[in-house]
């Protein structure tokens, strides 16, 4: 990660941003990128404590500072902070300080295009200090690429990640172009030393391994003369045929009798993989199940519900995610007949202690060196029209938090898996 520093810091917990990037050091064996601190992108009504240009993703970083430090925030984007359940003042007056890094972010995404840049995703991260020790954020608004953190490396480390999900990388041309178009020394950079940074060259690897034979354009091919047709095979070449041909159905033959009461296998079938990954997180199968009564699988405010508005389908299924380190995921899929039904359960899923559906794990259904219990699980959930999917993310072997920024990155994705048939 390479620091530009532009301007001071706005907020006093600017300076930990500052820290906490620095920390990575320069080049690519944290996460590298570019990272604009106090600067002012054009159209922008106030300095940014960090603006941080990634191959994936560009991230506005805007500082709050709370009055004292706090063992808990509720940072809703909608609504009122509170810190330590008393709701936050402001000089200004305003309900919360979202609104206006939301400004910031939506100012730098119209710069990026107003410059045609290389569109890449533009998230929104609330810095806030001098200390926090656990925020609370709506499920929704994480989905919407905002993350509220107090800014220690680790954390901030693992919002980056969880957020630069573009597809197709920025290359170190483009973001050349990009950086200039957000400020004018920032332009200054050459393509060398953003390919130092993490940028790919505009020749990628793939091209570079890519076969370099030379085609012949189409004027340049020969002239050819029309075939002359093949002459007959003798005889002797007729029955060398027939006498492979005849080993060939032996063989088949001799492997099919021996393989008992198996199954022929289909031949040339490509090879399936039990894993599914999303943004480089593989996640393995432990275990799936099939259910039409979810009153019966669930428990709570939850059971009751369904009693009155029976789904049309369940699917349950258990993961394994083994990076950074282990995390067993479970993913129940609702379907239902109405729409209205499936709006209806995923805002009762939605709300603490109105109970759950039950995982496959409490129900007796977990694997070997599994996870005891989902107890303490991140918690995600989305809508496809008919269809609900509920999450549920929780460390193997070790304490888990609601608030976990790396399990609700974990959540995020799984929210992102290939839906069951």
């Amino acid at each position: 990660m390479r620091l530009v520093r532009l301007g001071g810091e706005p907020t006093k917990v600017g300076a930990d941003v500052r820290a906490a990037l620095a920390a990575w050091g320069d080049g690519t064996s944290v996460l590298g990128g570019v990272a604009l601190l106090g600067v002012t992108p054009p159209g922008c009504a106030r300095p940014l404590d960090a603006l941080i240009v990634l191959p994936r993703v560009v991230l506005v970083v805007v500082g709050v500072d709370l009055p004292s430090p706090a063992l808990r925030l509720e940072a809703p984007l909608q609504g009122r902070w509170k810190v330590d359940g008393w709701p936050l003042t402001r000089h200004d007056g305003a309900n919360s300080p979202a609104e206006e890094a939301l400004a910031a972010t939506r100012a730098v995404t119209a710069r990026l295009q107003e410059v045609r840049a290389e569109p890449l995703p533009v998230c929104t991260v609330i810095a806030v200090g001098p200390y926090v020790e656990r925020v609370i954020q709506p499920t929704s608004d994480i989905h919407r690429g905002v993350r509220v953190l107090h800014p220690k490396p680790s954390s901030l480390l693992s919002a980056v990640r969880e957020l630069a999900i573009s597809d197709r990388p920025c290359t170190a041309e483009q973001a050349c172009r990009l950086l200039a178009g957000l400020h004018e020394e920032a332009g200054d950079l050459h393509s060398g030393e953003l390919i130092s940074e993490g940028f790919p060259d505009a020749v990628t690897a793939d091209l570079a391994s890519a076969s370099t034979a030379l085609i012949p354009r189409y004027r340049d091919l020969p002239v050819v003369e029309q075939p002359v047709p093949p002459k007959r095979k003798g005889p002797r070449v007729a029955l060398a045929a027939l006498a492979l041909l005849a080993v060939v159905v032996l063989l088949v033959v001799v492997v099919s009798s021996g393989s008992g009461d198996r199954q022929p296998v289909a031949q040339n079938q490509a090879p399936t993989s039990t894993r599914s990954t999303v943004d480089d997180l593989d996640f393995t199968p432990r275990g799936n199940e099939k259910s039409t009564n979810c009153a019966r699988e669930s428990y709570g405010d939850v059971q009751t519900w369904f009693d009155a508005h029976p789904c049309s389908g369940l699917i349950r299924t258990l993961f394994e995610v083994s990076e950074p380190r282990r995390a067993a995921v479970s993913i129940a899929v609702v379907s239902f007949s109405d729409p209205a039904d499936a709006e209806e359960f995923q805002k009762l899923a939605d709300t603490p202690g109105t109970g759950a559906i039950a995982d496959l794990v409490s129900s007796g259904k977990g694997w070997t060196n599994g996870p005891a219990s989902f107890e303490g699980a991140a918690f995600a959930s989305s809508r496809d029209t008919k269809r609900v999917r509920v999450v549920q993310v929780v460390w193997i072997g070790a304490p888990s938090s609601p608030d976990d920024v790396s399990l609700r990155g974990i959540a995020a994705r799984a929210l992102r898996l290939p839906l069951p048939g």
